[in-house]
């Protein structure tokens, strides 16, 4: 029984976006756990010089300027680690995924906290957790040669040790809207809880 979910909404629409509604949707079928909830709308700051260099520092080594540089980092790498399952609502823009949800990736994305290098390559740490991803696109069909979205969300979820993730899509929106949200609806509804 899934006990605590993490939540995240990457689409900049606060109001009528088809993957935040989806994305709750998904959330409610996991009733009654608890919601760690991330919204992207309020843009989280991108890496910078100073963050790459404390989060290359050792951890004992580091100054107080340094933790609080990594601050936010480490908050959104103990919801990963706080939840059995990840929810994230992912609109396509441009063929890709919102700058929001990059910057999310790049700041739990961490060398020797949620993945390590090995001799035989990397290795995530964040294992033994399932993502589900509700994905919406104007006209970019999920699994395309033109969908760079769902394949890199795919990528770096196993990346850091992740490898159950699913996709429930309402692609295509712009061209068949009422064929694409029954798609989606009936894969929510479908999703094992």
């Amino acid at each position: 029984m899934t006990q605590t979910i993490l939540h995240v909404d990457a689409s900049a629409r606060t109001e009528g976006s088809i993957t935040r509604d989806l994305s709750a949707r998904i959330v409610e079928r996991f009733k009654p756990a608890k919601v760690i909830r991330r919204d992207l709308a309020s843009p989280l700051p991108v890496i910078t010089g100073e963050w790459v260099g404390a989060n290359f520092t050792p951890a004992n080594d580091r100054d107080a300027a340094q933790r609080d540089t990594l601050a936010l980092s480490d908050q959104l790498v103990a919801e990963i680690e706080a939840a059995e399952l990840i929810v994230i609502g992912m609109p396509i823009y441009n063929f890709t995924m919102p700058a929001a949800l990059k910057i999310w990736i790049d700041l739990i994305a961490r060398a020797g906290v949620t993945f390590e290098y090995t001799e035989n390559g990397p290795t995530g740490l964040m294992t033994g957790k399932r993502v589900v991803v509700a994905v919406a696109s104007g006209g970019t069909k999920v699994g395309s040669e033109l969908d760079f979205a769902t394949a890199y969300l795919r990528h770096v979820m196993g990346f850091i040790g992740i490898t159950d993730v699913e996709f429930i899509a309402a692609d295509q929106m712009a061209i068949e809207p009422g064929a694409a949200l029954r798609g989606a609806n009936d894969a929510v509804q479908a999703i094992a809880v």
